[in-house]
């Protein structure tokens, strides 16, 4: 009887574990239809990427502008800022032709129509042709600024994310699978982090070199704390050096430079607040002293 049951098992037993990879898969190519399907109804959603409008791309065209007016420094700075795709570009060139135009324009018409100043032909060509630097200018200043606000959300954010990369990459996960996973925790504090690495994710998958993906992070958030992760897994790639103790150095770094930059804002406080003291705290200050001073040496005179 046991040499019966011993033979029969194996024949009878079903195999669990097939079955569930199976449905598993099922499962997964169910829901890359679904959301598949739920991605072309809203075409909006698709990607990052949108079509440029069609009066910009036409003006863009007429006149050649990325001939003239568009450089490799001014599409880093549009990735850096989170402007990805052609939208991004024409937006960008048909604004640094338009806001010239527009300043000149309106700085002319106000100085010679509406307001005068008393002034003489050229300080007026002056002015107008300051506002219409100021124009030329206006797009990369936009630029500028957003790149900082960015560069701020996802610095705040860096330590707690190498945190998180640190304990995915320790518990065995792929270092793919370790960026989607800190992406989706960390959006709720920087959305600006979590799309950046969910971006190096999509990279890690199709580019044919890894490197060309950690380099690509680095430099579309230029930050110094994610170039030196970047430095990291690109050499644990190359030489297979252990990630965790690297990740786990990075991460306390990063902690470390922002209460520094913490300390840096708090030390100066006193020399901003020196100028609001002086104008506005001293002089209520001398009014309240001095007042029943100049009250009572008035009633005395009189």
């Amino acid at each position: 009887m046991a040499t019966i049951v011993t033979v029969a098992m194996p024949l009878i037993e079903t195999d669990t574990l097939t079955q569930r990879m199976k449905a598993v898969a099922t499962e997964r190519e169910s829901i890359r239809a679904r959301e598949r399907a739920r991605l072309l109804a809203d075409k909006s959603k698709q990607s990052l990427r949108q079509e440029p409008k069609v009066y910009m791309k036409q003006i863009v065209e007429q006149f050649n502008l990325p001939k003239w007016l568009g450089t490799d420094k001014a599409k880093l700075q549009m990735a850096m800022a989170g402007f990805r795709g052609p939208q991004a570009e024409v937006a960008f060139l048909f604004f640094r032709l338009v806001t010239p135009v527009l300043s000149l324009a309106v700085s002319a018409f106000y100085i010679f129509a509406i307001a005068d100043f008393g002034l003489s032909l050229f300080p007026k060509i002056g002015i107008i042709i300051f506002f219409t630097y100021l124009g030329l200018k206006a797009p990369e200043i936009y630029l500028k600024n957003m790149i900082s606000k960015r560069q701020a959300s996802m610095g705040r954010s860096f330590p707690d994310a190498m945190d998180l990369l640190l304990i995915c990459v320790e518990s065995g996960m792929s270092i793919e699978h370790a960026f989607r996973k800190v992406a989706q925790e960390i959006g709720n504090q920087s959305v600006q982090l979590a799309e950046e690495l969910t971006l190096t994710t999509a990279e890690l998958s199709y580019l044919p070199d890894r490197r060309s993906a950690y380099e690509n992070l680095g430099l579309r958030t230029g930050i110094d704390s994610v170039k030196q992760i970047v430095t990291v897994l690109i050499q644990a790639e190359r030489y297979g050096t252990p990630l965790g103790a690297a990740l786990r150095v990075v991460s306390r770094e990063s902690r470390d430079n922002r209460m520094l930059l913490a300390e840096k804002k708090a030390a100066a406080l006193p020399p901003k607040l020196t100028v609001p003291m002086i104008l506005f705290f001293l002089p209520v200050l001398f009014a309240v002293i001095m007042t029943p001073a100049i009250i009572q040496i008035n009633r005395s005179i009189h």
